[in-house]
């Protein structure tokens, strides 16, 4: 599976940006989708994700009422949806994809930068 993520940029405290997700290379719809960040001295955190079976959501305690992860399974495309955004939101965030219930995240994308001014 080949994951492009892209949204992101530079927005105020307050504003919102939707990333988008689109993976190729094989069925969607039979991938646990996830959203990570990470921020410059910090580990890599999970941020949201989504059951394969599309019916099981999750989200960090961090961003839950502000983020909404969602996906298309017509365009192949994962989104996370994030309002109210806040300086500590700022992170590279990634995309990654598991085969169903596997326990871990097995494709990863390459990053898009979020940065959130004060």
């Amino acid at each position: 599976v080949q994951l492009q993520a892209s949204g992101g940029g530079l927005v105020q405290a307050g504003g919102s940006l939707r990333l988008s997700c689109v993976a190729s290379g094989r069925t969607f719809s039979n991938y646990g989708m996830g959203w990570f960040r990470q921020a410059p001295g910090k580990e890599r955190e999970v941020v949201a994700s989504i059951t394969w079976t599309g019916f099981t959501t999750y989200y960090a305690d961090s961003v839950k009422g502000r983020f909404t992860v969602s996906r298309d399974i017509a365009k192949n495309t994962v989104y996370l949806q994030m309002n109210s955004l806040k300086p500590e939101d700022t992170a590279v965030y990634y995309c990654a994809a598991r085969y169903r219930d596997a326990a871990s995240y097995e494709y990863w994308g390459r990053g898009t930068q979020v940065t959130v001014s004060s």
